[in-house]
């Protein structure tokens, strides 16, 4: 498509009048908190949500802190967590709340980091959980389960007294209660589990419910949630990139995803509700709870979805109207027990790795940022400053969309717009099928009085970009027509800064009144009357933090930070520390002080094979509904090579926060000290990070390593560069190419 043929968009008004519905304001009212069909408002100001899904029971006591303020720093507002029943009451009557099932002492730290809270009680909850989260007792109960069954509400009636009393008063503190997960044809069950919540002692402002795969949903009694994966573990391992995938890298104002949970639904004889795509209701707004921000792992299918590919999906909601973006997950963790997991053994359609739970995620296993961390926070520093305007923006869609998934011709882009400013949202990268250059792209924007046409001359859009240009934003009395830079942040001052960072390949303009000007990216700002601009090069994107507690500051480096509701800046690094904070009143970047300390290292680590593979292993281990099986854990035993780690002293260091890093190619790695398994992994290509204080290394304790080889011909799916390194084998893979132990520094500094 050429410039010569129009990319123009009309802003479209709201299409119903504001409403406000009974939940939050006329039931469960807290003040501070209420929900219109529009968005949700804090203390009277419209807010755009950002929600991590981190799992308490999956990470050690030890380290909620430093992942709510990991997620903090990310620019997560909200913590979501599932309450798995199975991880807490192994057999009737028990009730285990102590250490890392705390969830009392988890709300606590949440509020304390300064997050709000959205539980996810259940009953059941699946997040690749044996049982969907049932303890065995509860799954082989005589009872219809998930239904209005008296025998099945009297065991919910007792799980809910549980969680109640183990929260306690902290109700007041949360912000939002899940009812089920994934229920598509029951809505009076879901009023029914509502009303024994309340029973029990439970309330919120917001009740939700998942609302995909047409889910059949009580009116105005829980606010509906949707989600959106680029990709997936849950289709077969042959089947192509499906279109339930595709269609969220475009823009588009249905909500609705089946493809999620269809395997299950398939397995379990349940049709969704609808037969059909449904949009959200009169009565509330568009909000996700299930954005991917990675994917788990099954054996028969390996997803790894790329920084750009969680980001790109996650940019087309907010340009879709979304208000509210949740991430499944955000922190990943590890299982707190052997057999907890999802697995064709329990009659799922998986086998999930039984200890290792990745995702893939912003925040990894390991406690590791992975890139899609600095992808994301640049999204959620811009709804943090502009979501107060974006909230009472609707989408406009173009009048020339693309015709279907398969289009990599027309461009892909959004407005939202009050009718007189706005952001215009560009998004052009999708996986496994890479977009080309468009070409020549020049935008025309119907607003209610004016018509805005831009750039000055045609741009080229390369592949990767995603933007969000700002339109008639006023601020420091200084109109920006517009911008072909994204949007990140605005500081306070004086003069206040608007910061924006460039787009790869796309010159920057900028207008204010009838001047246009093309700005060279850097880091010193331009003035423009009452307001400063800083464009930032592109390259510094993934280096870019917005604190916003203790006032909002811009930050620049390589390096992690976190901080907690105090504004407490914690630099952790592997090298040495260089972090930058920028100075509004002289229009620079300024040096933190980081306090020197002895460099971290990074030392190889000794491997010594006790046993090698077996010369042959088999191409399948058995198959489940057509899907290949993991080895059951004595063939893992009997084919996989087995190594000893000998780890250097300063592996034992916890003030050193020591990493193991293994690079490997094959079918399974497992991790096993002193003889007992303590995390694992399907072989997908990446790295494999272990978080050694976490897996409870002590000096002289006997690490082993467990890598079970990949055949040449197995059915499994893995991503294409892995499946390169398989094909240039001819009977099986297995490498161990690297083992090394990292240690980080960690400390709290004082930014001037």
């Amino acid at each position: 498509m050429s410039w010569l043929e129009p990319l123009s968009v009309r802003h479209q008004a709201w299409a119903t009048p504001l409403r406000r519905p009974r939940m939050s304001n006329d039931e469960d009212a807290r003040p501070g908190v209420s929900l219109t069909n529009r968005y949700l408002s804090r203390d009277g100001v419209p807010v755009i949500p950002v929600s991590g899904e981190l799992h308490y029971s999956r990470v050690p006591r030890e380290r909620w802190a430093e992942r709510l303020r990991q997620m903090k720093a990310g620019g997560v507002t909200v913590v979501a967590t599932y309450v798995f029943w199975l991880h807490h009451s192994p057999q009737r009557g028990e009730a285990r709340f102590g250490g890392g099932l705390d969830v009392g002492a988890f709300v606590d730290l949440a509020v304390e980091t300064g997050l709000d809270v959205v539980l996810r009680i259940g009953p059941w909850c699946h997040g690749e959980s044996r049982n969907g989260g049932f303890p065995d007792w509860v799954q082989h109960a005589p009872v219809r389960h998930r239904t209005d069954d008296p025998a099945y509400l009297e065991l919910v009636t007792e799980w809910f007294a549980q969680i109640s009393a183990a929260v306690g008063d902290r109700f007041g503190k949360v912000l939002g209660i899940q009812l089920e997960n994934e229920l598509y044809d029951q809505p009076r069950h879901l009023v029914t589990l509502k009303r024994l919540a309340r029973e029990a002692g439970m309330s919120a402002p917001l009740w939700t419910a998942t609302a995909w795969g047409g889910a059949d949903l009580p009116e105005g009694e829980v606010l509906p949630l949707y989600g959106g994966y680029g990709d997936g573990f849950w289709v077969d391992a042959d089947a192509p990139w499906d279109p339930t995938f595709r269609d969220h890298y475009f823009f588009s104002h249905v909500w609705d995803d089946a493809g999620i949970g269809a395997d299950v639904r398939r397995a379990q004889a349940i049709e969704a509700a609808s037969g059909g795509p449904r949009t959200p209701s009169e009565e509330f707004p568009p909000a996700t709870c299930e954005l991917g921000g990675g994917m788990a792992t099954a054996y028969h299918r390996r997803p790894r979805p790329a920084a750009l590919d969680v980001a790109a999906i996650a940019h087309c909601k907010i340009g879709n109207g979304s208000a509210w973006q949740g991430y499944y997950m955000y922190a990943g963790g590890t299982n707190p027990g052997p057999d907890l997991h999802e697995s064709h053994a329990t009659g799922y359609p998986n086998d999930i790795a039984p200890l290792g739970y990745d995702f893939h995620a912003p925040i990894g296993e390991a406690g590791t940022l992975a890139p899609s961390h600095a992808e994301l926070r640049r999204q959620h520093a811009f709804l943090s400053a502009f979501g107060h305007r974006l909230a009472e923006m609707p989408s406009s869609l173009p009048d020339i969309r693309p015709s279907d998934v398969e289009d990599t011709t027309t461009l892909r882009w959004a407005l939202r717009s009050d009718g007189k400013s706005g952001f215009l949202f560009v998004s052009w990268h999708q996986p496994h099928f890479p977009l080309p250059v468009h070409r020549g792209a020049r935008f025309t924007v119907s607003l209610e009085n004016e018509v805005l046409a831009f750039p000055s001359k045609p741009i080229d859009v390369p592949p990767g970009t995603l933007a969000r240009w700002p339109l008639n934003l006023t601020a420091g009395g200084v109109t920006v027509t517009y911008a072909t830079a994204s949007a990140l942040t605005l500081l306070p001052g004086d003069i206040p800064t608007l910061v924006l960072v460039a787009e790869p390949g796309i010159d920057v303009e900028i207008a204010v009144s009838d001047r246009v000007q093309t700005v060279t990216p850097g880091l010193t700002p331009v003035r423009l009357g009452g307001l400063d601009v800083l464009v930032l090069p592109a390259e510094t994107a993934g280096s870019l933090w917005v604190a916003e507690d203790g006032g909002r500051r811009l930050l620049l480096t390589d390096d992690e930070l976190q901080w907690d509701a105090a504004g407490t800046l914690t630099v952790k690094a592997s090298r040495p520390a260089d972090v930058r904070v920028y100075d509004s009143t002289i229009g620079a970047f300024t040096e933190v002080a980081v306090p020197r300390s002895p460099a971290p290292t990074l030392q190889p680590v000794t491997v010594e094979q006790l046993r090698p593979a077996a010369p042959t292993v088999p191409v399948s281990h058995g198959k489940h509904d057509g899907r290949p099986s993991a080895p059951a854990p004595e063939a893992f035993d009997e084919l996989a090579a087995v190594y000893r780690l000998h780890l250097p002293d300063l592996a034992a260091d916890p003030a050193g926060d020591p990493l193991l890093r293994i690079t490997w190619a094959g079918d399974i790695g497992e991790l096993r000290i002193d003889g007992r398994p303590v995390t694992d992994r399907y072989w997908d290509g990446a790295v494999w990070a272990v978080n050694l204080t976490d897996a409870g290394y002590r000096p002289g304790a006997q690490v082993t390593l467990h890598l079970l080889p990949l055949a040449a011909g197995s059915p499994v799916s893995v991503p294409v560069e892995a499946r390169a390194r398989l094909a240039a084998t001819d009977t099986q893979l297995l490498a161990l190419d690297s083992v090394e132990v990292v240690t980080r520094s960690t400390h709290t500094v004082e930014l001037p």
